[in-house]
C-alpha cells in the first residue's frame, strides 16, 4: 500500500548514490544500479546477446522474429514496440527532454543523459581485462580492446587504408579531402 501510494504523491526515498536519481521502492534502485555495474543478467537464447533488464531482452527477441508493427508515418521505419516509435519521433520533432543539471546540455534519449553524465562523476565502468585500462563508455572499450587485438574494421574508401576506429578514419579522409582542395587549385591555375 505505502509503495503504492508513494506514485500518487511523487515520493522517491530510495536514491542512487551515483547518479542522485530517486525512486519508489528499493527493487527499483536495484535494477537501475546495473546502469552503473554494467550487470547484464538476461541473455538471448538465439545469439547470446546480454541485457540488464528482462524487458530489454524482451524488445530485443522481436529482432529475431522480425515482427514490427509500428511505422514512422513519415521516414517509414518500423518498429516492434510503440515506445520505440515515440522515442525516434524525436529525431524528427527535434524534441530533447533530457537536460543535464550539471552542464545544461539537452539529449533527446534517457541513455544519452546517463552516457552524458559519466563525463561529469568521472565514472568508468567498462575495464580492459587485458590492460586494466577503464572507460565511462562500452563503446569506447570496444575501441580500445582493438589496439590489443590489431583488428581494424574502418576501411578507406579511397586509399584502401584501415583504421581501429571511425574517428581515426574520418580524421585520415580529411587528409584526402586537402589532396582534393589542393589539385583543385593547381588545376584554375
Amino acid at each position: 500500500m505505502t509503495r503504492h501510494y508513494r506514485i500518487h504523491t511523487g515520493e522517491k526515498p530510495f536514491s542512487c548514490t551515483i547518479c542522485g536519481k530517486g525512486f519508489v521502492c528499493n527493487s527499483s534502485l536495484g535494477k537501475h544500479r546495473r546502469a552503473h555495474t554494467g550487470e547484464k543478467p538476461y541473455s538471448c537464447t538465439t545469439c547470446g546477446k546480454m541485457f540488464a533488464y528482462n524487458s530489454d531482452l524482451l524488445m530485443h527477441l522481436k529482432t529475431h522474429t522480425g515482427e514490427k508493427p509500428y511505422h514512422c508515418k513519415i521516414c517509414g521505419k518500423m518498429f516492434g514496440y510503440s515506445s520505440s516509435l515515440f522515442k525516434h519521433m524525436r529525431m524528427h520533432t527535434g524534441e530533447k527532454p533530457y537536460h543535464c543539471k550539471t552542464c545544461g546540455k539537452v539529449f533527446g534519449y534517457s541513455s544519452s543523459l546517463l552516457k552524458h553524465m559519466r563525463m561529469h562523476t568521472g565514472v568508468k565502468q567498462y575495464h580492459c581485462k587485458t590492460c586494466g585500462k577503464s572507460f565511462s563508455r562500452d563503446s569506447m572499450l570496444a575501441e580500445h580492446i582493438r589496439t590489443h587485438t590489431g583488428e581494424k574494421p574502418y576501411g578507406c574508401k579511397t586509399c584502401g587504408k584501415m583504421f581501429n576506429s571511425r574517428t581515426h578514419l574520418l580524421c585520415h579522409m580529411k587528409t584526402h579531402a586537402k589532396r582534393c582542395t589542393i589539385n583543385t587549385r593547381l588545376l584554375a591555375q
